[in-house]
């Protein structure tokens, strides 16, 4: 009850943010947005938007498909609805060290870490990962799968 309660929490405050979103995140869901290039891999375009405290990470592939967007604020994450429907998850740094399929990193900033890890069944699953291991000076993560 407790962690839906705190994801509830989370969830208005990115609905605050996204319906507050001005002009400057007009580009995000569309496949060649006005932004920079930040991907860490030559096999994705990365654009980043920050708004209003929220950061908003877009991964397409080198064809201007969009596989995934994700919202992020202290910590929290709220995959996006756009994309190919690709699976975007979310989790804290301990949750990513229980996997053992290599993935590719097409991100990272200070706080956080996305990879990209081809599937046996052709989908491409994207990891996004907290890096911030202090809990006195970070938030809980909360994580989402998306089919």
């Amino acid at each position: 009850m407790k962690k839906s309660l705190r994801y509830l929490a989370a969830l208005s405050v990115f609905a605050t943010g996204i319906a507050s979103a001005q002009p400057t995140v007009s580009g995000l869901g569309q496949a060649w947005p006005n932004a920079p290039d930040v991907s860490a891999s030559s096999n994705y375009h990365v654009y980043v938007f920050d708004k209003d405290g929220v950061r908003f990470i877009q991964i397409n592939d080198r064809s201007g498909h969009i596989h995934g967007a994700v919202a992020t604020a202290e910590g929290l994450f709220l995959v996006l609805p756009v994309g190919s429907g690709s699976k975007f998850v979310t989790e804290s740094t301990a949750e990513a060290m229980r996997h053992s399929i290599p993935e590719e990193r097409v991100y990272w900033d200070e706080r956080i870490q996305i990879t990209a890890q081809h599937q046996g069944d052709g989908s491409l699953q994207l990891r996004a990962t907290d890096k911030c291991t202090n809990p006195v000076t970070c938030n809980d993560t909360i994580q989402a799968d998306l089919d």
